[in-house]
């Protein structure tokens, strides 16, 4: 299973500065995650055909058991390869 729209989504949210505030939240809602899946479910197609390849990446992660935790490891590679000097 790729990771591919995890990363796609934790660049855009670092290349708008939203990866702190993203993060924190993904945190604080961690527990809800099965609850989140069923949604992201359900609400999948929708947002494919709603929002296109952005939506569909957001709904592609949170239909996954541990979509969340992914995009908060994405976030986390990124947030090190930044403060990694070089």
């Amino acid at each position: 299973m790729s990771d591919e729209p995890a990363r796609r989504i934790a660049a855009q949210l670092e290349r708008r500065g939203l990866s702190v505030p993203a993060r924190l939240l993904l945190d604080a809602h961690l527990p809800l995650a099965p609850l989140v899946s069923d949604a992201g479910a359900a609400l999948g197609p929708l947002l494919r055909v709603v929002g296109g390849r952005a939506a569909s990446d957001v709904g592609d992660v949170l239909d996954r058991e541990h979509g969340m935790k992914r995009l908060l490891d994405e976030i986390d590679a990124l947030e090190k390869a930044r403060a990694e000097p070089g």
